[in-house]
């Protein structure tokens, strides 16, 4: 299929849809209800993408797909950072070679999306596990997933290493590539064209957006502002 491709963008903004009884608001002036202190801390920020990183295999090795904690750090210039255990094998990789592609996925690909979640570099071929098909990108030497309907050609740039055991990768966006219908003439994304999904950080569920409550800018007339 053609790709678009737009130089020098990244990221997607996302929401999602409430859960059935959820959503309601507190009324105008009511006071808030009490405040519940959970038994453990936990980084309860949803929606947290769900992205599939996709890098070269060391030498001899097939080509590698994770599902890291990835986030945007900039827009303008394009940034985003990915995090990798020191177990994962993509932690070696992105040291080793130092270029990546995020892929992001529909809701029909949730099925693959776990079975590389759920399995170590162990499984073998990612691509053979998933279902997936490797693509190419073009302008870092990386494997894509074709099916994604955006992908986010990345070089790294810094890295800082995260106590206990964790890498940080910080990333220069090179290329943003996108399927036909994901993106208007100016590269504006078309949320509602496709079932992108997410996972609600707090409850580990996935959930594909839902109804449109605002846009950033509203509140000073402006609606240009994607990043």
């Amino acid at each position: 299929m053609e790709r678009r491709t737009f130089l020098w963008g990244a990221a997607f903004a996302s929401m999602f849809r409430a859960r059935p009884g959820m959503g309601q608001t507190a009324k105008a002036g009511a006071p808030p209800g009490e405040r519940r202190i959970l038994a453990e801390p936990g980084p309860m920020l949803p929606p947290a993408p769900a992205v599939i990183v996709s890098m070269r295999g060391a030498p001899g090795d097939p080509d590698e797909l994770s599902v890291l904690w990835s986030f945007v750090l900039n827009g303008k210039p394009a940034q985003v950072g990915v995090c990798a255990h020191e177990e994962h094998l993509a932690r070696k990789l992105l040291k080793l070679h130092g270029q990546f592609v995020l892929n992001v996925p529909v809701a029909d690909m949730v099925p693959g999306f776990d079975r590389l979640d759920m399995n170590s570099s162990k499984a073998g071929d990612k691509y053979a596990l998933s279902g997936f098909t490797r693509g190419r990108a073009v302008k870092v030497d990386a494997p894509t997933v074709a099916e994604s309907p955006i992908q986010l050609e990345c070089r790294v740039f810094d890295s800082l290493e995260l106590p206990p055991a964790r890498t940080l990768f910080v990333a220069e966006v090179l290329a943003t590539s996108v399927l036909p219908g994901v993106c208007d003439e100016r590269g504006r994304l078309l949320v509602d064209r496709v079932p992108f999904f997410g996972m609600t950080a707090g409850s580990g569920e996935f959930y594909t957006m839902g109804k449109r409550v605002g846009h950033i800018g509203q509140t000073v007339n402006r609606d240009d502002i994607r990043y």
